[in-house]
């Protein structure tokens, strides 16, 4: 009776455990979604044949199985687990943790130190890694959702080798719904459509997928669920998107391309993406200035124009109008002619600007306010543009140290071409009269 009992004690705590847990994978070989790095010719599956995994930084997503590969490593190599939060550990607790290390090293068994949200820590506590990495107390493996080259320092980077893992796909997360399927022994009652919109909810997170999955078995609906019964139930799982890191940078890098490439469904979709996930509409104005004057340029001068029209609007009407403001702006930078001749002539003047110094300009086109001025030949020469044919002098406005220089050569695309001509026309002038006062 007591077996009996102890059995069916057993078997509740297994069914109160979440899904996500329940479905833990027990070996590397069962990891889904990151074949690169388990499969057969995976990364780790070849390190942990090798007999020397080293230390990791694991990179990706959130629900990719971060801390799930970390664990089962392990495992692998017989090394003890030793996981530690990064939010809630500093420096002394760390030191405790190192000396527990060299403990267990000197008895023969190495531990794995496994820190969750690595990229949280901070300057000192990235530091205090170092010396420990050096003499092989620990093997490290850290989890980060966040760009590691941008939050991590250059000596712990330099000591640990990067690892991305990847964002479920509809495949990975159909055999993640599959698996739980079989694990509570009856199929999902959900309509193909709802199904696949309960991957789509997901956004490759496979915690937020079973998640899903347990609301929609707490339910016990009758008959299969369709898509608008699903989302009456589900509330839709926000986007991944930090305003002030990766998620942020690589969207407005996505948007800024696609504009560049001039595909504007492409533009179009990423600006939907920044503005679902709550980005501050002003801040993509901005970006769409930005893009007005370094990739279009006098191609289409008017540009400007509606990319600054179009955040003065949306800070008149504010949301939800404004941001068909920012819409309109967007397609039109997409399908303007691009040219970033400014862009780039700015460029080249700034750097000779520093390279040439605190030249005078000659003194023809200098202005003569006082008497010794005059008598220095400032302003002496200059001729009046206005008063020249054409309204043209052709004269060197240039530091003679420096010599005539050439930054803005304009695009043969839009406005541009005319700016071409006119520019050729003008140096052409310039070589005759300058020609004939030889």
């Amino acid at each position: 009776m007591a077996d009996l009992f102890q059995t069916s004690l057993e078997s509740a705590e297994e069914d109160s455990r979440p899904l996500a847990d329940r479905l833990r994978p027990a070996t590397l070989s069962e990891v889904v979604g990151q074949d690169h790095l388990v499969g057969d010719d995976g990364a780790l599956t070849r390190a942990i044949e090798s007999g020397s995994i080293g230390s990791l930084l694991l990179w990706g997503p959130p629900g990719t199985g971060k801390t799930t590969i970390a664990r089962l490593l392990a495992d692998s190599v017989d090394m003890h687990f030793e996981q530690v939060s990064a939010i809630f550990s500093g420096v002394a607790e760390l030191k405790k943790l190192f000396d527990a290390a060299r403990l267990r090293r000197s008895n023969g068994r190495q531990t794995l130190f496994f820190v969750d949200e690595i990229h949280r820590f901070n300057r000192s506590q990235q530091d205090s890694f170092l010396p420990v990495l050096e003499d092989g107390t620990i093997v490290l493996v850290g989890a980060t959702t966040e760009n590691p080259s941008f939050e991590l320092n250059a000596a712990l980077l330099s000591r640990a080798r990067v690892l991305t893992l990847k964002r479920h796909s509809d495949h990975s997360l159909e055999a993640l719904l599959k698996r739980a399927e079989q694990q509570v022994g009856s199929a999902l009652k959900l309509s193909p459509q709802a199904r696949q919109m309960i991957m789509s909810m997901a956004d490759g997170d496979g915690r937020a997928l079973l998640s899903y999955v347990e609301e929609v078995l707490r339910l016990e609906p009758s008959k299969p669920l369709e898509p608008d019964e699903l989302l009456s139930y589900l509330q839709r799982r926000a986007p991944i998107y930090d305003k002030g890191q990766d998620g942020h940078y690589n969207l407005i890098s996505a948007l800024h391309k696609s504009v560049r490439g001039s595909d504007p469904d492409a533009a179009l979709y990423y600006l939907g993406r920044m503005l679902d996930a709550g980005e501050n509409p002003l801040y993509i104005g901005r970006r769409l200035v930005r893009m007005a004057v370094e990739d279009i340029g006098i191609a289409d001068p008017q540009a400007l124009t509606v990319t600054l029209a179009a955040k003065d609007a949306y800070d008149y009407l504010g949301s939800p109008e404004g941001e068909l403001a920012l819409a309109q702006a967007c397609v039109y930078v997409a399908t303007a002619p691009k040219s970033n001749a400014v862009y780039t002539a700015y460029k080249a003047a700034m750097a000779d600007a520093k390279q040439f110094g605190s030249l005078m300009p000659p003194k023809h086109i200098l202005n003569a306010p006082t008497k010794l001025m005059g008598a220095e030949g400032y302003g002496d020469g200059y001729r009046y543009d206005h008063d020249e044919d054409d309204a043209f002098s052709g004269q060197d406005y240039f530091p003679s140290e420096m010599g005539r220089k050439t930054y803005y050569t304009p695009a043969e695309r839009g406005f541009e071409r005319d700016i071409a001509k006119r520019l050729e026309y003008w140096a052409r002038l310039r070589t005759s009269r300058n020609q004939s006062e030889a």
